[in-house]
């Protein structure tokens, strides 16, 4: 499902207008995003969670020129879905659909 799909489908299901669930969409993104950047953790009670991850310095390899680099310390984005959201979908996916289906 790509994201006109999903505003599509929410369209469908509560009579809103495409564009102003595309708008509502987008504005859930920004603020999910803004907070993310802002180093706060967003919480939706039933579905997930985004949350700050902070990745370890390690040590990674320049394949070119086959030298050793430092990756610094830095934190990513991540979604950590609510255990209720898990089992649903536990329940209700039999196995994944292959590639072939999808189109």
């Amino acid at each position: 499902m790509r994201k006109a799909d999903l505003v599509a489908a929410i369209a469908d299901k509560t009579g809103v207008q495409k564009v102003d669930v595309l708008v509502a969409l987008e504005s859930f993104f920004k603020e999910v995003k803004g907070a993310l950047a802002d180093g706060e953790n967003v919480y939706i009670r039933g579905f997930g969670s985004f949350v700050i991850k902070k990745r370890a310095q390690k040590v990674g390899r320049h394949i070119k020129e086959n030298k050793a680099i430092v990756i610094p310390e830095h934190f990513i984005p991540a979604f950590k879905p609510a255990k209720i959201f898990v089992e649903q979908v536990k329940e209700n996916v039999s196995e994944l659909p292959s590639e072939e289906d999808e189109d």
